[in-house]
């Protein structure tokens, strides 16, 4: 497929070029207009029949149109990109987001800053404590979805495996609930979940966008997986105050 619409050439900018893996989605429009605003040349990435829904950036953004999993598509989006934003999404029942994710690592420059998104069930070291209701929910939700062939939570599981293997320059961001509304401000985050710092499990989705654009920016996040959430939620408020 060709590249749908211009690339923004000639506007101020960083100079640097980012590509998110899933640019149609709700939390991938929200990163375009994040990484636009930060002054990223952005190519994103989404299936062909999607492509309508990134209209608004229209002459702003080059949209290449494919399958995420595609891996000739992903090595055209990537290629000269300093960051690559990838949404995880465990579509189907053919290695969906395993299948983006290896693109991903295998065609991304060397030296580019890799972010994926997943939710709070991936762990990375086995720290994680979840409460009985989340692992409830959890066995359910996808022993459901696997009957129905719909989504695959353990292909995400895997697509996560491989990312924390590889020596990329990675992070994995994992959200809480998310929720439509007004920007509260970058979300704080925790290495694991469990922390009471992460007990509201909620995050303004336009905010968990804006996590995964400035995670690009911040070294400390280099091989991390933090479990995130907003910023003014109750839990969040009380672990700034401090104790009592």
């Amino acid at each position: 497929m060709e590249p749908i619409g211009l690339d923004g050439a000639g506007k101020p900018g960083t100079g640097k070029r980012m590509c998110i893996v899933g640019a149609s989605g709700k939390l991938g429009r929200y990163m375009v207009q994040h990484a636009l605003d930060r002054g990223y040349e952005v190519v994103g990435v989404c299936r062909e029949r999607s492509v309508s829904k990134l209209a608004g950036f229209e002459g702003r953004i080059t949209v290449i149109p494919g399958a995420t999993d595609d891996r000739a598509v992903i090595a055209r989006a990537v290629s000269g990109c300093d960051a690559v934003l990838t949404v995880l999404v465990p579509w189907g029942m053919n290695h969906y987001a395993s299948g983006t994710a290896q693109a991903v690592l295998d065609h991304a420059p060397p030296d580019a800053r890799l972010v994926f998104s997943c939710g709070w069930h991936i762990t990375r070291d086995g720290k994680d404590v979840y409460t009985w209701k989340f692992k409830a929910f959890a066995a359910v939700f996808g022993r459901l979805a696997k009957l129905v062939r719909v989504v695959d939570v353990d292909d995400q599981v895997e697509a996560c495996r491989r990312i924390f293997a590889s020596d990329a320059r990675w992070t994995v961001v994992r959200g809480s609930d998310l929720e439509e509304g007004e920007g509260q401000g970058l979300p704080v985050w925790s290495r694991h979940v469990g922390d009471p710092v992460l007990a509201s499990n909620m995050t303004r989705r336009v905010d968990y966008a804006r996590f995964m654009v400035e995670a690009v920016e911040n070294d400390a996040l280099v091989q991390e997986a933090p479990a995130i959430v907003g910023r003014l939620t109750p839990s969040a408020l009380a672990h700034a105050a401090g104790p009592a």
